[in-house]
């Protein structure tokens, strides 16, 4: 798509405006007249006190940081909006969050490795987090310490959901490119479908995910075993 545009690619390239070769070497004399920089995600989360944001993460730190329960927890590790009982009351889902939980060791080893910061994770999250108050709101309101089934309950757990790997990246209207099986580590996954059926592919995702939004039969049969796939 680029190539055919008539736009220039350049990889392996660290950005450094203050570099005076840095232009010359993509052949640009002097500095651009106009430069659009869309380098990875930003954190937006100045509301919140620095004892829960990261120090550091994509864009340089500044991410909400939670637990394996998705409760907002500060820096020492501790939740923090315990109520009397110990039971979390704020939780940080989607793009605020810092997307992973650390342990020792590599990522991989973490509890939570790094989470893409797409749509689906999000879902996962607050599907999570929303059971996990209505849990807590049973335990502390209604008295009810057990499921239907006798279970104790408790505040479920995060997991590295299995579609987080899943990328359609738009190209245009009639262009796309469709990514499966991508991690955190760098240049995992590979590119299964591109072209018009990837634009296509996208659409779909796209229009049965508004008809589930819309409580349609068609989009909530379709998303709730993709939501339910272990």
């Amino acid at each position: 798509y680029m190539k055919k545009k008539g736009i220039k690619e350049f990889y392996s390239m660290k950005y450094n405006a203050k570099d005076p070769g840095f232009y010359s070497s993509l052949g640009i004399q002097g500095k651009p007249d106009k430069e659009y920089i869309c380098i990875g995600v930003k954190a937006s989360n100045y509301f919140m006190p620095p004892e829960v944001l990261s120090e550091k993460g994509p864009g340089g730190g500044g991410w909400i940081l939670m637990d394996m329960t998705l409760a907002v927890k500060t820096r020492e590790g501790k939740v923090w909006s315990a109520d009397e009982q110990g039971y979390a009351r704020i939780y940080a889902v989607g793009d605020c969050n810092y997307g992973c939980v650390e342990g020792p060791g590599k990522p991989d080893d973490w509890p939570i490795p790094p989470i893409p910061k797409i749509s689906y994770p999000g879902e996962e999250e607050a599907i999570i987090a929303i059971k996990n108050i209505e849990k807590i709101d049973k335990i502390v309101y209604k008295g009810i310490k057990t499921s239907h089934m006798g279970y104790p309950l408790a505040p479920a757990t995060m997991h590295w959901p299995w579609g987080a790997g899943m990328f359609a990246t738009s190209l245009g209207p009639h262009d796309a490119c469709f990514v499966l099986a991508a991690n955190h580590e760098k240049g995992s996954g590979y590119m299964v479908n591109w072209w018009i059926p990837a634009a296509l592919q996208k659409e779909l995702i796209e229009s049965t995910k508004i008809n589930e939004c819309k409580n349609g039969c068609i989009g909530i049969l379709i998303w709730h075993f993709v939501h339910h796939t272990p």
